[in-house]
């Protein structure tokens, strides 16, 4: 979503290739997905791109708590219902923080059903809710996929808690549950506290538990995420994760420290930095993420490097990436990310980078309140790499306001082996309120 002037620099780092080694070592403490061309809605931020709130930011960001649901490395079926859930857990809280920052009164709540179709994979129904009465905020979502027999039979619940203690305090439980054979079962349970402190501080405690074999919930996962301010226009945020030891109990897993300025000329300058352990109790360096963001108006422009170690451990450039978002004086907003990475799919490296893909969003609404989006990838063909980039995917969103809510269609054409498009992915969205449905210009972003 193209935004007005900013507090802090945001950046997106899913589209950016994750280098073998580093992406080696990560994997030993949590897992990630990464977008797939032919289910373009299923996208997850990695975890180690988890931050606090920037300055001036309320202290609960719905979409915040549920980025732990993907972290247990199960595999299997309950992996699958994680990974599921985490995808669904976002799109619900982005339409929930959507329909509570457009509606008025008090007591807000919407639904909506999603139904999704793709290639060679099974149809899905999803039906979601929101309720907000005083303090209480409510969200479910129920996943049902097409059984043997046709019909549509439950998969996936989640249900999603979150309360206002007082003014600086929010507690927030989201539970997660799978369904075997006709019967409910418990899959997971987060909770989080997030308290805004004073000058501007904040802490956010969060864990992670999941059933062990006798059904007992056993803690996964801590994450303990501190934001000061060092200046008036700087803040710092250090967060640690915390998993299972050998020797029982959790040890630390991974820290992430990370700096913020805002400069002159509306400049915003971060550096994200990930540490992992080194198995003699020392923290090395994993990655370095340095941005630059510049708004002039309704212009912004932000230029992402990322370094990681090579074998001998001396940091190196392994990608960089330059966004540019615009508005026109007709409303018209548009996204291009170009992203350049050492790896090229198809070549060896050769020590530089190169353009290996670029993103265009574009995003208009007519007169009658229909918007519609559309977002092109350009990526290389691995079989001649050096022939430059062509269209890879097509993503056309759509949504129709109307006068008991909205409906929202997103289709996407992806190329075959034989170089044709076709169309691989098909959803359909209605609500009961317009505003619950929002199609984001620029790739899905927090503030850093």
């Amino acid at each position: 979503m193209l935004r007005g002037k900013s507090s802090w620099a945001d950046t997106d780092s899913d589209s950016i290739p994750v280098d073998r080694d580093i992406r080696a070592r990560e994997s030993a403490l949590l897992l990630g997905w990464t977008q797939n061309a032919r289910r373009q809605r299923m996208i997850l931020m990695r975890t180690v791109d988890s931050s606090a709130p920037a300055v001036g930011v309320p202290p609960a960001r719905i979409e915040h708590q549920c980025s732990a649901t993907h972290l247990r490395p199960s595999y299997g079926p309950r992996f699958l219902l994680l990974a599921i859930g985490a995808y669904f857990c976002f799109s619900l809280a982005l339409r929930a923080q959507t329909s509570d920052s457009q509606t008025a009164d008090g007591n807000k709540s919407w639904t909506a059903t999603t139904e999704s179709q793709s290639d060679n994979v099974n149809p899905t129904r999803t039906t979601e809710s929101h309720t907000q009465i005083g303090n209480r905020t409510v969200d479910k979502q129920s996943v049902q996929r097409r059984g043997l027999d046709g019909h549509f039979e439950p998969f996936q619940d989640i249900e999603k808690e979150s309360v206002q203690m007082n003014a600086a305090t929010v507690r927030t439980v989201t539970r997660t549950f799978g369904w075997t054979n006709g019967e409910r079962t418990l899959v997971q349970v987060t909770e989080e506290e997030r308290q805004g402190l004073p000058d501007g501080d904040s802490k956010v405690v969060r864990t992670t538990s999941s059933p062990d074999l006798n059904g007992n919930l056993q803690l996964v996962q801590r994450e303990i995420e501190e934001t000061k301010k060092t200046g008036k226009d700087a803040e710092e945020t250090k967060t640690t994760m915390m998993r299972p030891s050998v020797n029982g109990g959790l040890a630390p897993a991974m820290q992430v420290q990370e700096r913020r300025n805002r400069g002159a000329n509306d400049t915003l300058e971060s550096q994200k930095s990930t540490l992992l352990p080194d198995g003699s109790g020392n923290w090395q360096v994993g990655e370095i993420r340095q941005a630059t963001t510049r708004q002039e108006g309704q212009n912004r422009s932000t230029e992402e490097r990322v370094s990681r170690p090579d074998s001998e451990g001396k940091l190196g450039d392994v990608s960089r990436s330059v966004s540019k978002e615009s508005e026109s004086a007709s409303g018209e907003k548009r996204n291009t990310v170009e992203t350049y990475s050492v790896d090229v799919p198809g070549s060896a490296r050769d020590g530089s980078l190169h353009l290996i893909e670029r993103a265009t969003t574009a995003q208009r609404t007519n007169s009658t309140g229909e918007q519609t989006t559309e977002r092109q990838v350009e990526q290389p063909n691995p079989g001649d790499p050096g022939a430059g980039l062509r269209l890879t995917t097509l993503t056309t969103d759509t949504v129709r306001p109307g006068p008991s809510g909205g409906q929202a269609t997103r289709t996407v054409q992806a190329r075959d082996a034989n170089g044709v498009f076709g169309v691989v992915f098909v959803d359909t969205t209605k609500s009961d309120n317009v505003h619950a449905i929002q199609v984001e210009i620029a790739p899905s972003q927090k503030p850093k």
